[in-house]
């Protein structure tokens, strides 16, 4: 262990406060790093192929409105080298390949400088592979312009992962969820109210349709242009509603006759943490198709068109069939009457189709964000100090106990297990299924974009909420923590 620290020490990082920051303080570090984000994501890479990035953008907007990128800029890689970080060491601390204890100070302190230490090896990993696979043009014999677009990218994903650790200690919440809220949240107002064109020019000085919805519905008056927004208007309903609903475990002070208070416990238990780990790993999986294709197109994994978009093989099943909703709604069910075939790994499978995407193909891609969701949920637990032992030793602390018991970490330990398995695995299907209907009815900003982002905002309300009472009344804050 000393060794692991002894190295994530030598790597940039930002110092704590040296007093607790105030609601002002923290909101103002909040604004500056969300500033800062914006300003990196308008510095375009020098010497990058503009032809190129085009292309990328097109076949990897799904990765940038995930991940917080801005593909073509110095942050290039958004939060992905964090994220596939966390998602490696959950994996290997969940299935207990790394026998470390999460729960102590010094499992923590192990998880953490860990994945400090894998983060920034996978900037430089993953900004050599965008670059050597051509998706800033083509670099071949030209080791001088490999290392130009390597070390701006390089340099890019260093400096988001210092300002997540920047908003983790002086400001509200982590830079992984602000940079992915910022990302969305733009993404919605162009995808919903833009009145400009593809090309960037107003759309009635041009003949063409509108990006934005509401003026594509204005121009065109075909309800499928309104399908964006009900499905956005759908997912955030469903978030807010989903994030009301918990379940509280009556408690009672030992020293305190009559005073108690519930201990909550959210149906969404885990958060959006294993949303947003399946997305960067499916996102990972067609970043790594499109590297991997020949001069064909073609790889192991699949195939990719000449956009650049994903078409057949497994990163065609794991692009969302967004175009299923639209043929069910113009075709109704009749639609669905074509017997087709696909072949996975050489063997042929029978499916029922419509004009446009396969039953097979959205029960794969449901499948993979509903259990992949679930299997990260489980994972989260282990690794956060959110499993019932934990938990039970957070209300130990408080100095309360179960009504009737006697004080022991047994019994709440007991009534916890009751809850805390069911919640993680029920919270982990419902946000991966409502991500992956999402996706399929294309929610502007993208359908896992709007649930984390909703998530991810409602979360900072009650972050705020909770430190402006802390400071109008400063004997609550040891209670309420």
């Amino acid at each position: 262990m000393s060794a692991i620290l002894q190295a994530a020490g030598y790597l940039p990082s930002v110092e704590e406060p040296d007093k607790e920051q105030t609601l002002k303080q923290m909101l103002t570090w909040t604004g500056i790093v969300l500033v800062l984000y914006f300003v990196l994501g308008s510095i375009d890479i020098y010497g990058a192929n503009s032809a190129a990035v085009e292309q990328a953008l097109n076949s990897l907007q799904t990765f940038q409105t995930l991940l917080g990128a801005q593909i073509g800029s110095i942050i290039t890689l958004g939060i992905g080298p964090i994220v596939t970080a966390s998602i490696v060491l959950q994996m290997m601390v969940g299935s207990e390949l790394l026998p470390w204890d999460t729960n102590t100070e010094k499992g923590q302190q192990k998880f953490q400088a860990t994945q400090k230490l894998l983060a920034y090896a996978l900037t430089i990993v993953q900004a050599f592979g965008y670059v050597l696979s051509g998706t800033f043009g083509n670099v071949t014999g030209d080791p001088a312009l490999i290392l130009l677009l390597a070390g701006q990218i390089s340099l890019g994903g260093w400096l988001i992962i210092m300002m997540d650790d920047l908003v983790q200690k002086w400001g509200f919440g982590s830079g992984v969820g602000l940079f992915i809220a910022a990302g969305v949240s733009k993404q919605v107002y162009v995808a919903i109210i833009s009145p400009l064109t593809t090309s960037g020019t107003l759309y009635w000085m041009v003949d063409g349709n509108p990006v934005g919805a509401v003026f594509r519905f204005a121009t065109t008056l075909e309800f499928t242009s309104l399908i964006p927004i009900i499905s956005t208007i759908a997912v955030f309903s469903a978030v807010v509603y989903m994030q009301i609903m918990k379940v509280e475990i009556p408690l009672t002070f030992g020293n305190v006759r009559g005073f108690g208070q519930k201990w909550p416990l959210k149906f969404i238990y885990t958060s959006n943490m294993p949303v947003i780990l399946i997305a960067a790993l499916v996102s990972n999986f067609q970043i790594l198709g499109t590297t991997l294709a020949g001069a064909d197109g073609c790889s192991i994994l699949g195939c990719v068109n000449s956009q650049g978009q994903a078409s057949s093989g497994l990163i065609g099943l794991l692009t969302a069939p967004t175009q299923f909703a639209t043929s069910l709604i113009s075709g109704g069910l009749s639609s669905i009457n074509v017997l087709t075939e696909a072949t996975i790994a050489g063997i042929s499978f029978p499916m029922l189709s419509t004009q446009t995407g396969s039953l097979f193909h959205v029960l794969f891609y449901l499948s993979v964000y509903t259990f992949g969701s679930m299997l990260f949920s489980i994972f989260w637990v282990k690794t956060s100090g959110q499993d019932a032992d934990s938990v039970a030793e957070q209300i130990q602390q408080t100095g309360m106990k179960v009504p009737g018991f006697r004080k022991d970490k047994r019994v709440i330990k007991k009534v916890l297990n009751r809850y805390i398995p069911g919640l993680t695995i029920l919270s982990g299907l419902a946000v991966g299924l409502l991500a992956g209907l999402a996706n399929m009815t294309r929610a502007a900003g993208g359908g896992t974009g709007i649930l984390l982002t909703v998530m991810i905002l409602y979360r900072l309300y009650e972050q705020l909420a909770q430190k402006h009472m802390e400071e109008l009344h400063p004997a609550m804050k040891d209670f309420m923590q």
